[in-house]
C-alpha cells in the first residue's frame, strides 16, 4: 500500500525541513542518517528551523542582562532522589558536574555563577535561585512531561525562567569511562547543553556544537565550540579574559539564523513527532539502504 503522490510530496518536504534544521543533507528521504537522528535521545526544547549551520536564539532573543554588562546568576540543585539501582549519581557528584558545566559558560561571557546550598527539605534557597535545577519523572507540572529512559533527556526554559529539569528515569553518570551500561547518559554533557538554553541559546544545527539537540548514550560532549561561543557572546559580550583563538575546534559558523516566530517552534515539534512515527510506519516512507 502506498500513499497518494501529494501526501508523499508533503512528507518529503517535511523531511527536508527537518534535515536542514539538523544540519544534514536535505534529501527528503528517510535515509539511515535521518532515521538515526530521529531515534537518538535528545533535549526536549523544540527546534527552530535553522538552515545556516549555526547557533540560534529563542523568539525575541531573551537574556538576563544587556550585552557587555557583568552580572551574577545564582543556582540551586534539588538533590536527586535515591534509587534502589543507583541510577542517579550521588548529590555531591551532581553538584560537581554542574559546577564544571557552569564554569565553561562563565569562561566565555561576563557572568558569575553562585551556588546556593540546598538540603533535603530546604525550599528557600531553591525557590529564590535564578537557575533552578532538579530531577523529575513523568508529568512534573511544567507542561513538558518526561517520557522515560532514552527519549527526552532534559529540558530548560529561556530567560528569565531559569528552570532546568532532567529526567530522573535516565541512567545518569559522571564517570562515563567506568560505565558498563550502554544506556548511560553523561550528566555533565547534558548539563552544559541545558545551561545554554537557560542563558538564551536555542538549538544549533552544527552537529559538533554543544547546543546541537541530540546526544547518543555513551557520548561525552562538554567542550564549547566556536559556534556555541559566538552565539552566547552575541547575547552577552565576551569575558575579557577569554580569547576565541584559544578554542581548538574549527569555527563552523556561517550566516546567522534569525529567530523564528513561536508558531514555527510548534511546527518543528510537530514535524519531529510525525517523522518519529515514520520509523514504525513504513506506509509513509521507505527506509533506504
Amino acid at each position: 500500500m502506498s500513499l497518494p503522490a501529494d501526501q508523499q510530496d508533503q512528507d518529503a518536504g517535511l523531511l527536508r525541513l527537518y534535515q536542514s534544521t539538523m544540519g544534514i543533507p536535505p534529501t527528503g528521504r528517510l535515509d539511515n542518517r535521518t532515521a538515526g537522528l530521529l531515534s537518538t535521545p535528545r533535549c526536549g526544547v523544540p527546534d527552530l528551523p535553522n538552515v545556516a549551520s549555526r547557533y540560534a536564539y529563542f523568539d525575541g532573543q531573551p537574556r538576563w542582562a544587556p550585552r557587555g554588562r557583568r552580572f551574577t546568576l545564582t543556582y540551586a540543585i534539588i538533590p536527586p532522589p535515591a534509587t534502589p539501582d543507583d541510577r542517579l549519581p550521588h548529590p555531591s557528584a551532581v553538584r560537581a558536574a554542574f559546577r564544571r558545566a557552569f564554569a565553561r559558560w562563565a569562561r566565555v561571557i561576563p557572568v558569575r555563577f553562585v551556588e546556593l546550598a540546598t538540603t533535603a527539605g530546604s525550599e528557600f534557597s531553591y525557590n529564590t535561585a535564578d537557575v533552578k535545577v532538579g530531577f523529575f519523572s513523568g508529568d512534573h507540572g511544567d507542561g513538558e512531561p518526561f517520557d522515560g529512559p532514552l527519549g527526552v533527556l532534559a529540558h530548560a526554559f529561556s530567560p528569565p525562567s531559569g528552570q532546568l529539569h532532567l529526567d530522573a528515569a535516565e541512567r545518569w553518570t559522571v564517570h562515563l569511562d567506568d560505565q558498563e551500561d550502554s544506556s548511560a547518559v553523561d550528566l555533565e554533557s547534558v548539563a552544559t547543553h541545558e545551561i545554554g538554553h537557560v542563558l538564551g541559546l536555542a538549538h544549533s544545527s552544527a552537529p559538533d556544537a554543544v547546543m546541537y539537540p541530540s546526544l547518543k548514550p555513551g557520548t561525552r560532549k562538554v567542550e564549547l565550540t566556536a559556534d556555541d561561543v559566538r552565539g552566547v557572546q552575541a547575547l552577552y559580550g565576551s569575558n575579557p579574559r577569554f580569547s576565541l583563538s584559544s578554542l581548538s575546534e574549527p569555527d563552523t559558523s556561517s550566516s546567522e539564523a534569525s529567530a523564528s516566530p513561536a508558531n514555527l517552534l510548534l511546527l518543528l515539534t510537530m514535524i519531529h513527532a510525525m517523522l518519529a512515527s515514520c520509523l514504525v510506519d513504513s506506509l509513509s516512507l521507505n527506509l533506504l539502504d
